[in-house]
């Protein structure tokens, strides 16, 4: 018996001593539901059912709900992802209510745009429906918290020689960003991160084909989010 408290103390300490070392973030308010949308790259491999192990896929999304869901376990946190592979804004639209506004997110983050680039989605209808699905998502919660990330790519692979696409991207960046900007959202650079990343490691070591990012480039994402993030005023 002896033994087993001590394993809960030591439990406890080091619980403790874990939420000292990570601040929190302002705009995780306890029981906080925290939803991360958009393509593969927040899908992540994401599981359909309610099994915890898998629920949440292996990205970056992952990995900020692990860390802060360790460190403040009794803030109740719920983190949910509903990134779906191949996913273009037209198809955030069509799901919309259920996989977002029927959650009820309190903070809203969503990535996507880089398919809208390969599928030559028109970029006035991305930014038209983009500007539509933001809307909805503040008339259904006039508090939610948005966060917009913006695309990126990195010349590997498939996406080596296609600058056309390429070029797509950057066009959809802006289009984010004068969003996030309409609409006060805090605004991600993921871009700007894998670009300056490449001058430590090559290209290949954080992202494998041009959009995928490797397990390093999605430890990328997660701290560059949670920096951004962490900057946000907390709701007066």
């Amino acid at each position: 018996m002896k033994k087993i408290l001590l394993s809960a103390a030591v439990c406890l300490i080091s619980l403790a001593a874990m939420a000292q070392d990570i601040a929190p973030i302002p705009v995780f308010k306890p029981g906080a539901r925290i939803l991360f949308q958009g393509d593969s790259i927040t899908d992540g491999n994401r599981g359909r059912s309610a099994d915890p192990n898998h629920i949440l896929g292996h990205g970056y999304a992952f990995i900020i709900a692990a860390k802060f869901g360790a460190a403040f376990p009794e803030k109740n946190f719920d983190f949910m992802n509903r990134g779906v592979s191949g996913n273009t804004v037209l198809n955030l639209r069509d799901r919309w209510q259920k996989d977002t506004l029927d959650l009820k997110p309190d903070v809203l983050s969503i990535l996507i745009g880089v398919n809208d680039a390969g599928k030559n989605v028109p970029l006035d209808e991305y930014e038209a429906v983009y500007e539509k699905i933001l809307a909805d998502a503040e008339a259904a919660n006039p508090k939610i918290r948005l966060v917009l990330c913006e695309p990126f790519t990195l010349p590997v692979g498939a996406m080596t020689t296609n600058d056309a696409r390429r070029s797509s991207v950057v066009q959809r960046q802006q289009i984010v960003a004068k969003l996030a900007e309409k609409h006060h959202a805090a605004l991600v650079h993921f871009q700007r991160v894998f670009d300056d990343a490449c001058k430590r490691a090559p290209v290949n070591h954080w992202i494998w084909d041009g959009v995928h990012p490797t397990y390093s480039g999605h430890q990328l994402m997660a701290d560059e989010w949670e920096r951004v993030v962490r900057a946000m005023p907390a709701a007066p």
